[in-house]
């Protein structure tokens, strides 16, 4: 078996700072030092492609780009990448979800994949005109992703739900292929509605043991459901030929945290109705930048200043490898990484940690293509693009 690898297109904007946002939480400043432009993320694209990246998330929200608008820009620049768009499935209907799915693989060769986010904040969920309480999202959630499905196996579909209803649904053409769906939650609803409709189960980054309780809870969900559900893990990760550099870059990193920023943030994040988002941040103890590794090599420093996924792989090469390979021991098949900047990052860990990977029998390049692990990396000092 070969692990997957995702890349990550920072639609909220990129920097040499982390740049902080989400989960009800606007982007911080840094994210103007490089807007998301279609040029500039088509970029951050085509070097995640050559580096052998299968796909790369595409984030959503009020903080944020449009995620299907940008990436079916960026794939008119890319040969081969997938896009995992987010999508909240409250905000468009599920036939016009099935199509813009179904015009999205014709248009782009099946490179499409769908991370579904029911929406954790109901104050922003207000704002888009939904006004249901967190439970009845991922209830209606469970409704679109039946509708869905069905459309997509060329169905006619005929539902009259709690909160949905579709009548003489269909598509004049299903996709081709069908889009997997990748699905993360923490509460026991969200794992129902997991287990019942996900192909992939991503989780943020948490220590090895508590993801392992998370895989071994939507496991025996799915298989009440006659299902099995492959899994995935959302992390960032800053990767150095040494580990003291790694380390080095992640004090950076936290030094250009002020304290009111932080403060800011961690009130905001405090609100958030997400079991997982509440997980993050008792990684950190809620702002603490005390004993910020909380197993070896990963680190919750991020999650100071952004919402969502708060931690990181922090270390040499050969650490990060091992840390990934220890995560796929447990089940773990797919990674959704991250890095600040991101196109710099991309390098670091597509030519440092992917090579030894590939030595080590648990990656294959895409297109086949052999590497070796290198000593120096591209933008190691480069200016800013």
């Amino acid at each position: 078996m070969s692990l997957t690898f995702h890349w990550f297109l920072p639609t909220n904007g990129d920097s040499r700072h982390v740049v902080g946002g989400g989960h009800g939480t606007p982007a911080t400043e840094t994210g103007r030092d490089r807007p998301p432009t279609v040029g500039y993320l088509s970029q951050i694209a085509r070097a995640a492609e050559d580096l052998g990246f299968v796909g790369a998330l595409t984030p959503t929200g009020a903080w944020c780009e449009d995620a299907w608008l940008t990436t079916a820009m960026v794939s008119q620049r890319t040969e081969r990448l997938k896009f995992l768009v987010a999508f909240r499935p409250g905000f468009v209907s599920p036939t016009l979800a099935a199509q813009m799915a179904s015009t999205f693989q014709r248009q782009t060769g099946g490179r499409l994949l769908l991370n579904v986010v029911t929406g954790g904040e109901s104050h922003e969920q207000r704002a888009y005109g939904d006004f249901l309480d967190k439970d009845a999202r991922y209830r209606r959630t469970g409704e679109f992703l039946a509708i869905v499905r069905e459309l997509w196996a060329g169905k006619t579909v005929d539902l009259h739900g709690e909160h949905l209803q579709v009548e003489d649904a269909r598509l004049a053409r299903v996709p081709e292929p069908v889009p997997q769906v990748y699905f993360g939650g923490s509460s026991p609803i969200a794992g129902e509605i997991a287990a019942r409709h996900a192909d992939v189960y991503l989780t943020w980054g948490e220590p090895p043991a508590q993801v392992a309780e998370k895989i071994a809870w939507i496991r025996a969900l799915a298989a009440r459901e006659g299902r099995a559900v492959r899994f995935g893990i959302r992390l960032h990760v800053i990767t150095r030929d040494t580990s003291e550099q790694a380390w080095a870059e992640a004090n950076r990193l936290l030094a250009g945290f002020d304290a009111e920023t932080v403060a800011s943030v961690q009130a905001g994040l405090a609100r958030s109705e997400s079991e997982g988002q509440r997980r993050m941040l008792a990684l950190h103890g809620g702002g603490s930048r005390d004993r910020l590794e909380i197993h070896p090599n990963l680190w919750a420093g991020i999650g100071l200043v952004r919402g969502g996924a708060g931690t990181a792989l922090v270390g040499s090469h050969d650490e990060v490898a091992e840390r990934i390979q220890e995560y796929a021991a447990l089940g773990i098949e797919e990674f959704v990484l991250s890095g600040y900047p991101h196109l710099e990052e991309a390098y670091w860990f597509g030519e440092g940690v992917l090579p030894r990977l590939q030595a080590r029998g648990v990656w294959q390049h895409p297109l086949g293509r052999p590497t070796a692990p290198s000593a120096q990396v591209p933008f190691a000092d480069a200016e800013r693009p």
